[in-house]
């Protein structure tokens, strides 16, 4: 019995200090957004700030627009969630449920292209956003990522587990793909439709190379390209910068905290079945 209560209090020491481990970087940024710029370039460095200074958000948000900024990423955001769950779940149905000559071929195809870097693709898709006019605008900025190979692939795999014999009768009752769709499809996959909008949201609020090209107007820059205005090449300060990155940081984590079990089911539900 005291063996048995060592391990357990060896196994929570371990989870709690991986814990801290893990959550540190979101820690040292929220306690170094709360120092005076005397406690950021003190030496030895410190850890604990000696006040807390709520005025470096307030400086935060006077030294860039960070509320527009968070806008414009929500916008997009919203956006890119949007095209990728109408995309991905009508493409995962004709993959699942439709019958059509060259199918395999054509999704084997279709899933190589997570294979390809985004690198890659960056000039071809700048000289399309260019030729459509669409520098520095929400639809460049979430055109490219309307549609998920990842997401196709998460969406087959939960289509496969739903049984033929409920699309066979629904079909004997006289019932098309679309009312299937609609009525019987879209309202089970709810929890991995959840983890695709969770994953897209937080892929999309976290680009940062793709807005930097694209956009050239400050008042279209994403969150991601605009914290680096509170970066400066006379004196860096870190109190600034770090409550910039704990006000952009609120979102997702909200996001996360909320959408976790979601996330976490969707998975699940999506590995059962090859």
């Amino acid at each position: 019995m005291q063996t048995k209560k060592v391990a357990l209090s060896l196994h929570y020491l371990i989870l709690v200090l991986t814990a801290l481990v893990i959550a540190f970087p979101i820690l040292f940024a929220l306690l170094t957004s709360l120092m005076t710029p005397e406690d950021t370039t003190a030496y030895p460095p410190r850890l604990i700030p000696s006040s807390i200074h709520l005025a470096n958000y307030v400086e935060a948000l006077r030294t860039a627009p960070l509320g527009r900024f968070i806008f414009n990423s929500l916008v997009v955001s919203t956006l890119i969630v949007t095209g990728q769950l109408i995309t991905s779940s009508l493409s995962a149905y004709a993959f699942s449920f439709l019958r059509f000559p060259g199918r395999q071929v054509i999704f084997y195809i279709f899933l190589s292209t997570m294979m390809i870097p985004w690198e890659v693709t960056l000039i071809p898709n700048y000289l399309t956003m260019k030729y459509l006019g669409w520098l520095s605008t929400y639809q460049g900025l979430a055109a490219p990522f309307l549609a998920s190979a990842f997401g196709t692939f998460l969406l087959r795999q939960f289509y496969l587990q739903i049984p033929k014999e409920l699309y066979e009768a629904a079909t004997i009752d006289g019932c098309g793909h679309w009312r299937f769709f609609l009525k019987v499809v879209l309202p089970l996959s709810r929890p991995v439709l959840g983890t695709l909008g969770v994953y897209a949201f937080l892929q999309s609020w976290n680009m940062y190379l793709w807005p930097l090209l694209i956009t050239n107007k400050t008042s279209m820059r994403t969150v991601q390209v605009g914290i680096s205005m509170l970066q400066f090449e006379e004196a860096l300060s870190w109190n600034l910068v770090m409550a910039g990155v704990v006000m952009v940081l609120l979102p997702t984590i909200l996001l996360l905290i909320i959408g976790q079990r979601q996330l976490i089911r969707g998975l699940m539900a999506g590995a059962v079945k090859g």
